[in-house]
């Protein structure tokens, strides 16, 4: 076994790579960014090493430099984790040639794997399904149009190089081929460096379900499938282990497709085959076909390693340092059930645009695994993914698990950033999921009700105020006089609207608030405040902004009152950045004329294009950026004509 290696990552799988490393005894040093240098991962690694500037080109993505980092430090080996160079078959030929082991598979196998119309090509020889579609080297735009019709609308349009949803488009109708075709070569040339595309027809049930597949270059197993279903913008968000529904038929069938697929290549380390499979007429032996091999650990790997009680990242150390398969596949089985959600900083109302802050608070139930990056007081930034944690959580069977998760995720508390928790809340108490009828088109079709903005209760707006006021510590702390009642007023906004609440403060124990046409008692009884007659939620005060731990977190604003009459109202005519990214293009010049849902900007945030579209009809009267600005949220992009002039 390694005595010191190297992670080449960042956040939660860099945490999770240490855990597991330091429990087998291996020492581990960090690699950090300009961003990092707090970060949680670098706190929790034996040494720690600066690599650079806060974007991943100039740190994460810089291999020469992680490489000179573990010769200097005296590693033996790099893990890649996932992302940044984890399937870079370049980096893999590097790290080797300075004497080092990389810590998954060859570069021979990872660029077997990594265009996925050779992919394709490969597993077709290997006996293992296809999805119909075109995976030629030519890349003539009329020609993929013409392959387009040929496979029959609805395709994907789908970046060879990559993953994550990242250079994929669904395009329903021919006259929005060419549109999708521009944007996914655009994102793909960003993403990956490569703008090649492939076509497939697009399954109109899909399901999602992938196997975990673990090699040691002479041999293969699998340890079973994932379903990933539940995606939006083909991003996953809550998967599970096994997939509802499955037969053992159907299971063998898959498992054996993905156990040839990794043999075929003399896979060695942990690896996930996907299929898409369509669910219109439940599973069946023929139903299902390869999508693509994600040749690295996946970011789902803890649902399998809780239904399977296997270590993934201790196999991974154990067969790279030359150790045969840990297990034979008559020695694996699955046990109960298991899920994982994804919790990120996102504007949900917003369209899930990555937001960025400053965690002022963030805890997890004690009965969850959540596997973070970060901890209270940590920054999200704009530069990597905006991810919080996953929650995980495991049952004797499904009906268990996803009471786990629904509680799980009720109890987690996030203060400081907008996140996704009240829409994974929604989506796991979704009755369509609880039966385990999923499919990939599921949140796009329950997107409104699942979005829907909780309804704060009197007595979430009373906890906002007392945290505002200072008024969950006795009076005498508060700094009032015990002798006459006081009575104050604070002004808080949620989501737009203005909250007017008073209180007079009659005891130590005992206020009463007002707010419209409602009265409601908060009185102490010993340490607790109750609220309205129910135990007060707790509350987190920072930065101007009270979050009441309940419903999944309810963020009140607190009014400044000296800024109350300084704020200005916006008039539509405006298009800012969302949020801090890299303008990637303008598409509106002055004096340009444009209509409600043209394509004026595009901003790249987290590793993602986002369209700024204009809210209305008009006239370009100023553009304030051009191609290339690094932009913060909020930043003035262009300019319309005031609508009587346009």
């Amino acid at each position: 076994m390694f005595d010191t290696i190297l992670i080449a990552n960042r956040g939660e799988i860099a945490v999770r790579v240490i855990e597991t490393a330091r429990a087998m005894g291996v020492r581990c040093v960090a690699v950090y960014s300009d961003a990092d240098a707090g970060a949680k991962h670098v706190a929790l690694a034996d040494a720690a090493v600066h690599i650079g500037g806060a974007a991943p080109a100039e740190s994460y993505l810089r291999g020469d430099v992680i490489i000179q980092a573990a010769l200097d430090t005296g590693c033996r080996a790099i893990h890649p984790g996932y992302g940044f160079l984890s399937e870079n078959p370049e980096f893999v030929d590097a790290v080797e040639a300075a004497g080092l082991t990389f810590i998954g598979p060859s570069a021979t196998a990872i660029r077997a794997m990594g265009l996925k119309d050779a992919a394709k090509a490969l597993m077709v020889e290997a006996g293992v399904p296809v999805v119909p579609g075109y995976h030629g080297a030519d890349q003539d735009d009329d020609l993929l149009a013409a392959e387009a019709e040929k496979i029959g609308y609805p395709v994907l349009i789908k970046a060879v190089a990559g993953g994550g949803g990242k250079g994929m488009r669904l395009v329903e109708t021919a006259e929005g081929f060419a549109t999708a075709l521009a944007s996914a070569r655009s994102e793909a040339q960003t993403a990956f460096g490569n703008r090649d595309v492939l076509v497939e027809k697009f399954v109109t049930q899909p399901r999602h379900i992938e196997v975990q597949v673990f090699g040691d270059g002479r041999r293969a197993v699998h340890l079973f499938e994932r379903d990933c279903s539940l995606q939006r913008r083909h991003q996953k968000v809550i998967e599970e282990a096994p997939a509802p529904g499955m037969t053992e038929e159907m299971r063998a069938a898959m498992g054996a497709a993905a156990v040839r697929a990794a043999e075929a290549i003399g896979y060695s380390g942990a690896g996930t085959v996907e299929f898409i499979v369509d669910g219109s007429d439940g599973l069946k032996e023929d139903g299902f076909f390869f999508m693509e091999m994600n040749t690295r650990l996946q970011v789902e790997h803890p649902v399998t390693e809780a239904i399977t009680g296997v270590d993934l990242v201790a196999w991974q150390l154990r067969v790279a340092a030359g150790e045969p398969l840990p297990a034979r596949q008559e020695d694996l089985s699955i046990t109960g059930h298991a899920f994982e959600a994804r919790l990120y900083a996102e504007d949900v109302p917003a369209g899930f645009l990555p937001a960025t802050g400053t965690l002022s608070h963030l805890s997890f139930p004690g009965d969850v695994r959540a596997d973070s990056g970060v901890r209270a007081g940590d920054t999200i930034s704009p530069y990597y993914d905006p991810m919080i944690a996953k929650l995980i959580v495991h049952g004797e069977n499904r009906a268990v698990a996803l009471s786990k998760l629904r509680r799980g995720l009720a109890g987690t508390q996030v203060g400081g950033t907008m996140t996704n928790l009240a829409f994974l809340g929604a989506l796991a108490g979704h009755e369509d999921f609880g039966r385990g009828e999923v499919d990939t088109g599921l949140i796009g079709r329950e997107l409104d009700d699942l979005i829907a903005a909780p309804a704060p209760l009197a007595r979430h707006k009373v906890a906002a105020g007392m945290a505002a006021l200072g008024l969950f510590e006795p009076p005498a702390q508060a700094g009032f006089s015990l002798w006459q009642p006081m009575r104050r007023s604070v002004q808080l906004n949620w989501q737009g609207d203005v909250v007017d609440l008073a209180v007079e403060v009659l005891d130590a124990a005992h206020q009463r608030w007002h707010l419209d046409d409602e009265v409601v008692e908060a009185r102490r009884r010993g340490a607790v405040w109750h609220i309205g007659g129910h135990p007060a939620p707790q509350v987190g005060l920072a930065g101007g902004v009270a979050t009441v731990f309940d419903h999944y977190g309810l963020p009140f604003e607190v009014v400044d009152p000296l800024a109350r009459a300084s704020g200005s109202s916006g008039d539509g005519n405006l298009i800012e950045a969302p949020m801090p990214g890299l303008v990637k293009s303008i598409d509106a010049s002055v004096g340009q004329s444009v209509r409600k849902g043209d394509r004026l900007a595009v901003l790249e945030a987290m590793k993602m294009e986002h369209a700024l579209l204009a809210a209305r009809d008009g006239v370009v009267a100023e553009v304030m950026a051009q191609n290339g600005d690094q932009v913060e949220a909020g930043a003035a992009l262009i300019q319309l004509e005031p609508e009587a002039e346009a």
